[in-house]
């Protein structure tokens, strides 16, 4: 599990759906007992009896829940998802299956680095540099196109990971307008796509991500 902190207070937990129950458990010894329990549009409410509070986000293609043990069901049941992972010069697309990844693709393309050059010299290098992101852009629409397009009916959501203007561009794509109505919220934070890099992603898109804050 990871944890990091939360703009506005509190902290982010991720936590696999396999350890959801027993990370619940966990927080209720911590915190003075069972927490009461509300459904909102985000996921389930945990109020401890100390004042603490964690709210459990829906992974992305997981149903809405009302109760705990129907959330525990739906977080952990498999489905398919679609991973799209993407900076200006390589990206990675992907199917997961649960927690196999079942479909992968990874596509590098060279886009040339940012100069310190002034003058005439950087805007030609500017420009050059655009071109080739879109020419990366296109290719990665294409790839995409071509492996997930075709599991658009089948997909609980897309997930998408990396650079997000990278990420619009592509879905952008007219072709791709199934998909980028599967789109998630969630935005994996992800260096430069590699076949690694997409197999950690399938974890990290069926994590349940906690905002836990402490009383004041």
């Amino acid at each position: 599990m990871s944890s990091r902190p939360a703009a506005g207070g509190g902290r982010w937990v991720d936590v696999p759906p396999g350890r959801m129950a027993r990370w619940i458990e966990g927080f209720t010894g911590r915190h003075g007992g069972p927490p009461e329990v509300a459904a909102g549009p985000e996921g389930l409410r945990l109020s401890a009896p100390d004042g603490t509070t964690a709210i459990l986000h829906h992974p992305p293609g997981a149903p809405a829940a009302p109760d705990l043990p129907g959330f525990l069901a739906a977080v952990d049941a498999p489905r398919r998802l679609g991973l799209l992972l993407a900076r200006k010069s390589a990206v990675a697309v992907g199917v997961a299956e649960g927690e196999r990844l079942v479909v992968s693709k990874v596509d590098t393309r060279y886009v040339q680095a940012r100069t310190a050059a002034g003058g005439w010299s950087q805007h030609r290098f500017a420009r050059r540099r655009d071109n080739q992101a879109k020419a990366a852009a296109g290719e990665a629409a294409d790839l995409a196109v071509r492996l997930l397009l075709p599991e658009a009916g089948a997909l609980a959501a897309l997930v998408t990971g990396g650079d997000r203007r990278t990420l619009d561009t592509i879905l952008a794509d007219r072709r791709l307008g199934p998909l980028a109505a599967l789109r998630a919220d969630r935005l994996l934070d992800v260096p430069e796509p590699r076949h690694a890099v997409l197999v950690e992603a399938v974890t990290a898109a069926r994590a349940v991500r906690v905002l836990v804050r402490d009383p004041q």
